[in-house]
């Protein structure tokens, strides 16, 4: 396919063909080993460039692969053979109204910087992925991304109020706005977050900000065993809501404590961070609440703290858990979540499978929500190794599902994951998704081969 009559289309440099750049755009961190050879990069700058580029692919039934920050875990935006990848990046606009608290942003920010640019006016963007420094506020809406508070403050689409997202046909549309309450019409903002680029791409986002988080108190804990630590999360659950509630296994916890050095149990089974941000003394309240539960569930360490510097620091280690496991080999990484009466089942579950199958399976989880992350460690070279860690991935999912969760909590299904979705989800409901893609996308050239 000739690209040159789409260069003419675009402002110099928006399309490149380099193999060597191209290259660099080919996977995203799920390195998903299939990802094929793209005809071109696209990187457009507003949201005519994207129209114009997305006419030209459907003239030409070229396949489009629309891309963020690459940091994503499911394989959705790896590059398809002969494909368009259509990059973000370079779209970075935001505005800020703190009369109706919300942010206009174009989606190649990261999450950090909405964040930055919201507190700078007083203001605070809630949704925050453990890679909020390095993922893109479009590659947050385009999986529904969480994060460590969703678990009181909610994610992604919880924010989202409106957005600009153009079709595959090229055409513009525009939905909600600075609007907290609009019940005008189907609900289609809600369709295009977490579609992972499969029915159009969001050019910009209208996001609900909220006043700064209040002070927060952390409670940490360990425990010996893995029961006695789920049994800490449900009864702080069934008692309050927390603004955090992370939990690592003991994998997590040496991998941290290898790279940071920070004085953590070697010996625990599990480790609990939690935190309250309750207005006024109830934090403290709320803290200490959450220590008793983990004391009575048999903690062999637990204590509060009202120090803001030292909270952060273990919710750091808890945010660089997945690279520090990482260092151990290249991962197999899901976000599996079940209801959280069923939580315990899911983590003794995993272990089992781990041991059966004899590969390394670290379990970190937003565990106030259900939504786990096992990190399943093998090494590619081994073929018989990547075998079982292949097998270890399906059955933990299939746990999952058999337990009444979800084999994404927040990453996507992406191509990794889409094996597993009908079992999830039943025939019925895939049709009416094929029958949603077909309406949007007739040709099937957005993101082809991502969650069908």
């Amino acid at each position: 396919m000739n690209i040159d009559d789409l260069r003419t289309r675009l402002p110099a440099g928006a399309v490149v063909n380099d193999p060597d750049i191209l290259a660099g755009y080919r996977q995203d961190r799920a390195l998903d080993p299939a990802a094929g050879t793209a005809l071109a990069l696209v990187r457009p700058t507003d949201t005519a460039h994207v129209a114009t580029a997305l006419r030209w692919a459907g003239e030409h039934r070229v396949p489009v692969v629309p891309r963020g920050a690459g940091t994503g875990l499911s394989g959705g935006a790896t590059a398809q053979n002969g494909a368009l990848l259509l990059s973000t990046e370079r779209m970075r606009a935001i505005t800020i109204d703190t009369v109706t608290r919300t942010a206009v942003v174009q989606p190649g920010l990261l999450n950090a910087e909405v964040k930055r640019a919201a507190a700078d006016r007083g203001l605070w963007y809630p949704p925050d992925p453990s890679s909020f420094e390095i993922c893109s506020i479009g590659g947050n809406a385009a999986t529904n991304a969480g994060g460590l508070c969703c678990v009181k403050y909610g994610v992604t689409t919880d924010y989202v109020l409106g957005m600009e997202v153009v079709l595959a046909d090229g055409t513009v549309v525009r939905l909600g706005g600075p609007r907290l309450k609009d019940s005008a019409g189907l609900s289609l903002t809600k369709l295009f977050v977490g579609s992972e680029g499969t029915l159009g791409v969001i050019t910009e986002l209208t996001l609900r900000l909220l006043p700064p988080q209040p002070p927060q108190s952390t409670v940490v804990a360990t425990f010996r065993t893995l029961p006695a630590a789920t049994a800490a999360i449900l009864a702080i659950t069934g008692a309050l809501r927390p603004s955090m509630l992370e939990f690592m296994d003991a994998v997590a916890i040496n991998a941290v404590e290898d790279e940071l050095r920070m004085g953590l149990d070697r010996d625990a089974a599990g480790l609990l961070i939690a935190r309250s941000d309750a207005p006024g003394d109830h934090a403290g309240r709320e803290a200490d609440r959450m220590l008793t539960a983990c004391e009575n569930a048999g903690a062999t360490e637990a204590f509060r703290t009202d120090d803001p510097d030292e909270g952060e620091a273990f919710c750091a280690a808890r945010r660089f858990a997945i690279p520090a496991v990482e260092r151990k080999g290249p991962l197999l990484l899901e976000d599996v979540g079940v209801p959280l009466p069923r939580l315990g089942e899911l983590i003794t579950g995993i272990a089992e499978i781990a041991e059966r199958r004899k590969v390394v399976v670290s379990v970190i989880a937003h565990a106030g929500d259900g939504n786990t992350h096992p990190l399943i460690v093998h090494d590619p070279d081994d073929a018989d190794e990547t075998a079982r860690a292949h097998e270890a991935f399906g059955e933990i999912m299939d746990l999952a599902v058999a337990l009444g969760g979800t084999i994404t909590g927040e990453h996507g299904v992406g191509r990794l994951k889409k094996a597993w979705l009908p079992g999830q989800v039943g025939p019925e409901v895939m049709d009416v998704t094929r029958r949603i893609k077909a309406a949007l996308d007739p040709h099937g050239i957005l993101n082809p081969g991502v969650v069908l």
